[in-house]
């Protein structure tokens, strides 16, 4: 990968002494030829001398008529002494520095691996409300309301704000970088000690007033591009942060999905357990009865406890899963921590995945992922550092300005007399810097390799991501139909063996076996029904949906349901809606 600069060998800072040397002389023929002093004496009619000011004026005149042979020469001689590449500079619009393009992506493939299997869709994904595929009104309203409470993406909008100020502070730059205005009053005391010749006059005083007033104007002109370059790279900086809002919206929304489906998920297995228990009891008073009539042994008694116990015992830990998810969804809400039972309603069941996915091509995840954007925004910004780190070794040329007033008595002030000021260009050159600017510049440089790689891993990563989510997707469906029907083939070798203890034909032995085993598979199957929808949400996840729900016009699918509070803004203000913070199209 090679960066461009536009300064191949800038100028020696002794060869500038130089010349520097030769075109002093030549202002200084045109300043003796051009300029001409006035004293201008005001003389009142108390009996002191109030104000004795001098100006020197340029042009002959104090209205700031300025040479225009100096600003030529200036303009020149620091374009000739640059060392700059003319034809460069002004082919990238006035400006140094490297002209941004797209960085060299990461390798991707040009299908998935899984494509060949036919609930894998190849056509675009349909993803901007990829939550609603699961038809649960509740679910929807949740992700709704997260979308306008939860904390951390409003940290990721204020982050956004201040890209935005940033923003306009440095395209503030292109006008004028200082302007003041400064007023003063002063009552002065003369030293006769210091001024015995001013004693013996008629008309002195050793005390007046000083009242003055002044603005003042400085102005960089823009000529290497420098501000320019700062700008590019604040707007890629302030897109940048809305990519990264966009990214945590992403995971926001998967996050609350993924929260509701493990509390669902966990809903599931407690009424397996509880049903295997009430199983377990009727089997466990069984065999009481046939030991308590000596038709078994103690054995069977003592098995059918083990079993009901171990069952029991497993229950307090969903209990702790189920409330433990419901905490991270109120968490995820921007909500107080209590029971959202009554809210989301209990036992609905798992929401239920379709069988096929959508996920297109994987070169489209370069336009889809906004962490890619970011990424890919975040060496734009860096481009564009190199750019003003290249301009340092160029000289500023700026132009100054002062005009004032001033007099004894306030109501002079404004009068023709008290005016003064001055106007002209200048220069200001970093020279014997030993080396910091250029090795700035070879940070910069080296500090956007860095952002190409690190762009350059995000797409792997990404690519990484869809795949690793949609093999899951896929071979969790077949591990739900597989123990589906060991489940169900275990449920009805129970009833049979559980009918032949009752009858005496067997022992206790097989009915232990295959409750246990009852057990254990009920309770991953609905692990795995959960981990479906899961890899399904990663799979969205992953393919960077669920942003487009900021974009205006958006309207999601399903009803909210949930009561949302009213959000207002930190500083006490009205009511601010801090995810609509710019506007997108929803690709």
């Amino acid at each position: 990968m090679a960066i461009h600069v536009v300064l191949k060998n800038p100028i020696n800072p002794s060869i500038w002494i130089v010349l520097t040397a030769l075109i002093v002389p030549v202002f200084a023929i045109l300043e003796q030829h051009d300029t001409k002093t006035r004293r201008v004496t005001r003389v009142s009619n108390s009996p002191g001398v109030k104000v004795i000011s001098a100006f020197t004026t340029i042009g002959g005149t104090w209205s700031f008529q300025s040479h225009p042979m100096r600003v030529v020469l200036l303009v020149a001689m620091s374009l000739f002494a640059s060392g700059c590449s003319l034809p460069k500079w002004a082919k990238n619009h006035f400006k140094v520095g490297p002209e941004y393009c797209h960085p060299p992506c990461a390798a991707v493939a040009d299908n998935w691996i899984d494509s060949d299997d036919p609930r894998v869709l190849s056509q675009p994904p349909d993803y901007l409300d990829w939550w609603s595929v699961f038809q649960d009104p509740e679910l929807n309203g949740l992700v709704e309301t997260a979308y306008q409470q939860n904390l951390t993406l409003r940290e990721a909008g204020m982050r956004v704000m201040q890209a935005r100020a940033q923003r306009a502070m440095v395209a503030g730059n292109l006008f004028p970088q200082t302007q003041q205005l400064s007023g003063s009053y002063a009552r002065e005391q003369i030293s006769v000690l210091q001024q015995p010749l001013l004693a013996p006059l008629p008309e002195f005083r050793r005390s007046f007033d000083a009242w003055s007033l002044a603005g003042n104007l400085s102005w960089e002109l823009d000529v290497w591009g420098r501000f320019r370059r700062a700008i590019e790279s604040a707007d890629a900086s302030l897109e940048a942060s809305v990519r990264e809002y966009d990214a945590i919206l992403v995971c926001l929304i998967a996050e609350v999905v993924t929260a509701y489906v493990d509390i669902r998920t966990f809903e599931e297995r407690l009424q397996y357990a509880r049903q295997n228990v009430q199983i377990q009891e009727r089997s466990f008073k069984l065999a009481k009865t046939r030991a308590e009539e000596g038709k078994t042994g103690n054995i069977s008694l003592h098995l059918s406890q083990s079993n009901l116990d171990a069952t029991k015992a497993s229950i307090p830990s969903l209990e702790i899963g189920l409330r433990q998810a419901n905490n991270r969804l109120c968490t995820l809400l921007g909500m107080q921590t209590i029971d959202l039972g009554q809210s989301i309603g209990q036992g609905t069941g798992i929401p239920t995945a379709p069988a096929e996915v959508a996920v297109g091509i994987p070169a489209e995840l370069l336009r889809r992922r906004p962490d890619v954007r970011a990424a890919e925004r975040q060496v734009a910004a860096q481009s564009a550092q190199i750019g003003v780190a290249i301009s340092d070794l160029y000289p500023g040329i700026a132009v100054t300005g002062e005009i004032s007033v001033q007099a004894e008595d306030f109501s002079d002030l404004f009068s023709s007399l008290s005016q003064g000021g001055s106007i002209g260009p200048g220069f200001r050159w970093n020279v014997l810097n030993y080396g910091r600017i250029k090795n700035n510049v070879r940070l910069q440089e080296a500090r956007l390799r860095e952002l190409i790689a690190t762009y350059q891993q995000t797409v792997l990563t990404a690519n990484q991501e869809v795949e690793d989510a949609l093999v899951a997707f896929l071979r969790t469906q077949e591990q739900v139909r597989s123990l589906a029907d060991s489940a169900q083939a275990t449920e009805r070798a129970l009833e049979l063996e559980l009918l032949n203890f009752k009858e005496g034909e067997t022992d206790f032995t097989g009915v232990f076996v295959l409750q246990g085993d009852l057990v254990r598979k009920q309770d991953q199957l609905a692990v795995a029904q959960g981990d479906v929808v899961t890899s399904l949400i990663s799979v969205y996840k992953s393919l960077g949906g669920g942003w487009q729900i900021r974009c205006p016009g958006f309207h999601p699918h399903g009803i909210n349901e949930f009561e949302a509070e009213e959000i207002v803004s930190p500083t006490g203000g009205e009511e601010e809606t801090l995810p609509e913070i710019m506007t997108d199209e929803a690709n």
